[in-house]
């Protein structure tokens, strides 16, 4: 009779391989299977790059694909079927670690997945590696501090509206707002309105290729860069 295995998430960090914790390297070091979350339309995965330095020889690198969708029924189609996958590997008595860019409990896919499996018995033995964030990572890069004293810190997604993005910009001393690419203008409306235009840091692509790091609504607003943030976009806004 075969053990089951551990599901590991782990937060492989922004993306440099050296940005990974001791724990996240020995985990990696001795997992049989490694699950990689992909798009459909791109083989590329950020965090198996990042982590490849570290796998095991013999490790097995299993693809599970979830589509860029708001649509309900695909994403519940395909978190039920990752976990199949998942749960075979495990049920298989293997260990399998699911990577993840940054921490695996923020805005992240294997959130998703771990709610998926915990929807039906048996529920697999998991533990959660917890890695470095994107913007901790800004903040590093930058020499911005976060917040100290009785300061809040407050992380947004950038996919709420213009209203609601103001009123949270309104409340906090520091925000972290991720996922910026796909609402630019909303996104860039609420900081001119929370007077946070002048000094917000647009960093795109953090400790990767291609890093970028901007000072200013300038960065932002697609109507005046000609263009929309890249993609793992974040914005990080000090209270002025």
């Amino acid at each position: 009779m075969n053990t089951t295995g551990t599901l590991y998430g782990v937060g492989v960090g922004p993306g440099a391989p050296d940005l990974l914790t001791l724990r996240a390297v020995d985990v990696l070091g001795r997992v049989e299977v490694i699950l990689a979350a992909a798009s459909p339309n791109n083989d590329y995965s950020a965090a198996l790059n990042a982590a490849r330095p570290y796998l095991h020889p013999d490790a097995r690198i299993l693809r599970l694909e979830f589509p860029m969708t708001r649509r309900k029924d695909s994403l519940r189609e395909a978190w039920n079927a990752a976990a199949q996958k998942v749960r075979e590997v495990l049920e298989g008595g293997e260990n399998a670690a699911f990577l993840t860019i940054g921490d695996p409990l923020i805005y992240s896919t294997f959130g998703y997945l771990l709610r998926t499996l915990q929807e039906s018995a048996p529920i697999p033995p998991v533990r959660i590696v917890p890695g470095i964030t994107s913007f901790q990572a800004a903040a590093a890069r930058t020499a911005t501090v976060l917040c100290e004293g009785v300061e809040s810190l407050r992380i947004l997604s950038g996919l709420n509206d213009e209203e609601e993005l103001f009123h949270e910009l309104e409340g906090a001393d520091t925000v972290a707002l991720l996922k910026v690419y796909r609402n630019a203008p909303a996104v860039a409306g609420a900081l001119r309105r929370a007077g946070r235009d002048a000094d917000c840091l647009l960093a795109s692509h953090v400790e990767r290729v291609g890093e970028r790091l901007v000072r200013g609504i300038e960065g932002v607003d697609p109507d005046i860069a000609d263009a929309a943030p890249p993609y793992m976009s974040l914005i990080l806004s000090r209270k002025p």
